[in-house]
């Protein structure tokens, strides 16, 4: 057992608005049904521990690239989407930010109760993972947000954040229960965990050993614990820059959806023709879906797929996004029928990406890709926190 990742943020304030957050929940909903249903819960729980899927997640999602409120956000998106559904899909989320952390331990219980896990074990998990975090790495950050993921399996994962007020800046701690960390790259399925024989269960007598590890990474140097996980720095600067994106890996995304051929060839992959900028952020929705843990390494990159609330790189736009949305959603759907067509099309369409990458090389022009995406903000119903207008107050005359 060892911590998986660690991300530093700096401080973002500001607010989800209530259009975008509707949405987020329904795609986070989404995404995390499409990695279940084709590759089972572990390695939904093995791609939340990594720091960069887990941003480029945020960024495809619309939120602020590299800001701290990202982290906030996708838990609570998930936690409202995936809750109705957690028997359905093997997936609770429990716990959040502030006083919904404190909650955690009563979560855990309630679920072991109806599980039949040992609650207990799971609660001592959870605190130890803070106390760890928040205590035995002096690193000068305070836990205000613990979100445990917990799969039907016994199996958990950790997203948690600190606040370190001197500095200004946010970490974001990620903990995965599986012995191994690592990932497996398969180039025709992308992120699954490595083979590990028996899956680690709490409730199992084989959970011990695990327990146990966490009580020695406890009583380990911190520079120790630092140096097993994987560490993303986010810069300071709000707006995306071309230095923060891998323009080869974006150049390979836009020739799909604009090249009148390479265009053609995608729509057929997905079985139904779709416009070019719809087909622009299915095929940065399928990398989150579909991709290896080496392709995140640029997580601003996502931010193309629907933009950002602060309008960085450009505004959501929201047309593009709700028929996103409704491919994934009618995909998912005809998948429970039996017909796993178009959710296979997103997997066809990652590695015809990838393909095009890797023979043709095309290198996007930033700053005409940022230039094409403003010019046609206002016709695919454009929209930032700045162009929600406060409503003006009312005077009663009683």
């Amino acid at each position: 057992m060892k911590r998986s990742g660690t991300a530093d943020l700096p401080l973002h304030g500001g607010r989800v608005p209530q259009w975008l957050a509707e949405r987020m929940t329904k795609l986070g909903t989404a995404i995390t049904e499409a990695i279940i249903y084709q590759y089972g819960a572990s390695a939904f729980l093995s791609r939340l521990s990594d720091p960069f899927w887990f941003q480029a997640l945020g960024a495809v999602m619309g939120m602020d690239w590299h800001s701290s409120g990202i982290t906030t956000s996708v838990m609570g998106a998930l936690k409202r989407g995936l809750g109705p559904r957690a028997h359905e899909l093997g997936i609770h989320v429990c716990g959040g930010r502030g006083r919904f952390s404190r909650n955690t331990p009563h979560e855990l219980r309630a679920i072991a109760d109806h599980r039949g896990f040992d609650g207990e074990a799971l609660v001592r998990a959870s605190r130890l993972t803070a106390r760890i975090d928040n205590n035995a790495i002096g690193d000068g950050f305070q836990i205000y947000l613990h979100s445990f993921v917990l799969a039907s399996n016994g199996e958990w994962a950790v997203v948690q954040q600190g606040l370190n007020e001197r500095s200004a800046m946010a970490r974001r701690y990620h903990w995965h229960s599986a012995t191994l960390n690592d990932f497996v790259v398969e180039p025709h399925t992308g992120i699954v965990g490595a083979n590990q024989g028996f899956i680690m269960n709490l409730v199992d007598a084989q959970a011990k050993p695990a327990q146990g590890a966490l009580l020695e990474i406890a009583r380990e140097k911190p520079e120790t614990t630092l140096a097993a996980a994987r560490h993303l720095r986010m810069p300071d600067h709000h707006k995306v820059r071309a230095q923060d994106i891998d323009l080869k890996r974006l150049g390979a995304v836009l020739a799909i959806a604009y090249d009148r051929d390479l265009r053609h060839f995608a729509e057929l992959l997905l079985l139904e023709g779709l416009g070019p900028r719809t087909l622009q952020s299915l095929a940065l929705i399928a990398e989150v879906v579909h991709g290896a843990p080496s392709r995140f390494s640029d997580p601003a990159r996502f931010s193309f797929a629907h933009g950002g609330k602060d309008g960085h790189p450009f505004p959501v736009p929201l047309k593009t996004y709700d028929e996103s949305l409704n491919f994934l959603r009618t995909s998912l759907d005809r998948a429970k029928l039996g017909g796993a067509d178009k959710l296979d099309g997103l997997r066809r369409l990652e590695n015809f990406a990838r393909a095009v990458e890797t023979e043709l090389e095309p290198e996007a022009d930033f700053a005409a890709v940022i230039a094409h995406e403003k010019a046609i903000s206002a016709s695919l119903n454009g929209r930032s926190v700045f162009d929600d207008k406060p409503k003006p107050r009312q005077l009663s005359l009683f």
